[in-house]
């Protein structure tokens, strides 16, 4: 690429600096340091190459890694080398060769435009990750990276300044309460797709630098991150074996963790918990959990306890959490609490977003006008997943999901969504790799267990025959008695008969949001039931 000037040198104090280059010596610059056989390296950027580059040089953390790439560019300033830097940490981690020696960015850096960022941020890192596949430093194309969730969800993506400000908020509290007497609660609230688990895997990483700095109050704690969640509890795994402050021993799931404290005797110091309405609330055998609640139990076995809650995400009756139950257990603590609003998954309009979650309300409106998100009702079923297989092949990351309205066993066996229509087996198990990564996966159905949390870039939801309507109502209706989730619907002896009927109806509208709310740039919805169907096409007629 023209004006693009890429160095490659023996990581020594003479290589370093007896060269000189215009547009590395006197401009910004990003560089990378590596050792090909260690398979380590280190991302940097810098305004004063060789200050920067000898301090390495005596900095034994680097002592392993011999080779340096320098990077310089004509028009580069320090926003676009920063946003290059953090490209190319966030790719690298995605791409999974190299371990990387990066400890957290400086706290006050977030989002921002700036001249000429669209070039920087795509044509020029472009090229200069296509320079290092040829190098054989990085492996996969950025098309193919983009679409796994590790990239998604590193520590080191930038943040937006609501982000960031609910981070900073949480580590001055982490900083103030670690010392002082009791357990400390900090709630984060937001719908689905408003970036709670990105901030979480950036705070955690911060979190966990700052347990190596002899003069944090956060030096040498004990600290772990919780998710009731086995693809989630995947992808944060994949992300602890990039970094070097994190352990794949610190991500576990709750009664694990719950159990080891309990037969140690133990009490951790901070404790993240990603997904917190997925906890149970009441003892469960299966799960060998034998208490009453488990957000309870890790409370009062953590000093400060920092979780992320939605109850509008909450999909199982023994996880079921009532109006008051969050306040129940959290009000007799230390608490405090900031939302998270902003949608950063769904490249939406207001219009749109309004739309789902009156849908999610049982309320069907007339369909929204979005020339940037594509929001498509389908009355054919094979269209419904040609549709949805064209934009795989365009865009990847493109999967079929549903209502669990269809029989599914974990006994090896196919089973099979919708069919007289759909006709496509429910997701099989791949062990340690997340189901909408695998190329096969397209052939099969998702559920909701298999995709909360991740984003897919089009969603092609089936709206099973328990989510009907209501002719007279003109209302969405719902059929509890047709959802074959059963497990999901075991009955609480601690709620009444009418309180346990609400909640499995909550829990239908539940799993509608979550998979409503998966596509990035697109949401293809096909109905098998007739009424349903029929009153969606009205609206679709009536749109055009």
């Amino acid at each position: 690429m023209k004006n693009l000037y890429f160095e490659k040198h023996r990581f020594t104090y003479s290589e370093v600096t007896n060269r000189k280059t215009l547009y590395i010596d006197d401009y910004p610059i990003v560089y990378l340091l590596y050792n090909r056989k260690k398979e380590q390296a280190y991302v940097g950027q810098t305004v004063q190459k060789n200050q920067r580059l000898k301090a390495h040089l005596k900095d034994v953390r680097r002592k392993h890694l011999d080779e340096t790439i320098l990077i310089g560019h004509e028009q580069f300033n320090q926003s676009a080398t920063y946003n290059i830097e953090s490209n190319l940490i966030n790719f690298l981690i995605a791409d999974g060769r190299y371990v990387l020696q990066n400890v957290s960015q400086t706290t006050s850096r977030q989002m921002h435009n700036y001249f000429r960022k669209d070039f920087f941020n795509e044509t020029v890192f472009e090229n200069i990750w296509e320079q290092l596949r040829i190098e054989q430093i990085a492996k996969g194309t950025l098309d193919q990276l983009r679409n796994k969730d590790v990239y998604k969800l590193s520590p080191f993506k930038e943040l937006s300044e609501q982000q960031l400000e609910v981070k900073q908020t949480i580590l001055t509290y982490c900083k103030t309460h670690i010392t002082q007497p009791g357990h400390h609660v900090f709630v984060i609230e937001g719908d689905a797709g408003t970036g709670k688990s990105v901030l979480l895997s950036s705070l955690f990483n911060t979190i966990q630098d700052l347990t190596k700095e002899a003069d944090s109050p956060l030096y040498r704690t004990d600290n772990y991150l919780l998710v009731n969640h086995g693809e989630m509890l995947k992808t944060y795994k994949s992300i602890a074996g990039s970094l070097p402050n994190l352990k794949k021993k610190q991500f576990q799931k709750p009664t694990p963790f719950l159990n080891t404290l309990e037969k140690q005797q133990h009490t951790a110091d901070i404790v993240l918990v990603d997904e917190a309405h997925l906890l149970l609330t009441k003892e469960d055998a299966y799960n060998n959990f034998k208490q009453q609640n488990q957000l309870h139990e890790i409370i009062t076995r953590s000093k400060i306890t920092i979780l992320i809650f939605d109850p509008k995400q909450v999909l199982k009756i023994k996880s079921y959490w009532g109006r008051t139950t969050l306040q129940d257990i959290v009000g007799s603590f230390s608490t405090a609490t900031l939302p998270l609003t902003n949608q950063f998954r769904m490249q939406a309009s207001l219009e749109t977003l309004h739309w789902i979650n009156r849908f999610v309300e049982q309320e069907i409106l007339p369909l929204p006008t979005d020339p940037q998100y594509d929001f498509q009702i389908f009355h054919d079923p094979e269209a419904f997943k040609q549709a949805i297989f064209l934009k795989n092949e365009q865009y990847g990351l493109s999967r079929i999901v549903s209502t669990f309205d269809y029989l599914h066993k974990k006994d090896g066996a196919d089973y099979v969504v919708d069919a007289g229509g759909i006709n496509l087996p429910w997701n099989r198990s791949y062990p340690n790799q997340t189901w909408a990564e695998q190329r096969e996966t397209i052939q099969e159905v998702g559920s909701i267990y298999t995709i909360q949390g991740f984003d897919l870039n089009y969603v092609g939801v089936v709206l099973g025959p328990s989510v009907q309507y209501d002719e007279q109502t003109k209302r969405l209706k719902l059929e509890p008695t047709l959802y074959q989730d059963t497990g999901a619907f075991v009955a609480r002896q601690d709620l009444s008969q009418v309180e346990n009927d609400r909640a499995k109806e909550e829990i239908i509208l539940n799993s509608l949001n979550v998979l409503m709310k998966r596509g990035v740039k697109g949401l293809y919805l096909y109905a098998t039931n007739p009424a349903l169907r029929e009153r969606l096409l009205q609206l679709k007629e009536q749109h055009t």
